[in-house]
C-alpha cells in the first residue's frame, strides 16, 4: 500500500507554515481584518527591534 501524496505545505518554508497557522488562528477566532493588521504592525515592530544589535 502506498502512502498518500505529501501536502504541499509539508515541504513549505517555515515562514509559510507559520503564516498559514496564524491565518487559521485569526480566522477561527473571527478577528476583524483591521484589528489583525494593527496587531501585525505591532508584532513586526517588536520583532524588528529583536533583530537590532543590543547596545551595552
Amino acid at each position: 500500500m502506498s502512502n498518500p501524496p505529501a501536502s504541499p505545505l509539508e515541504n513549505a518554508p517555515a515562514e509559510i507554515k507559520l503564516a498559514v497557522d496564524l491565518i487559521c488562528l485569526l480566522e477561527d477566532n473571527a478577528i476583524e481584518p483591521h484589528t489583525v493588521l494593527l496587531a501585525l504592525d505591532i508584532v513586526r515592530r517588536d520583532f524588528e527591534k529583536k533583530l537590532q544589535p543590543q547596545s551595552a
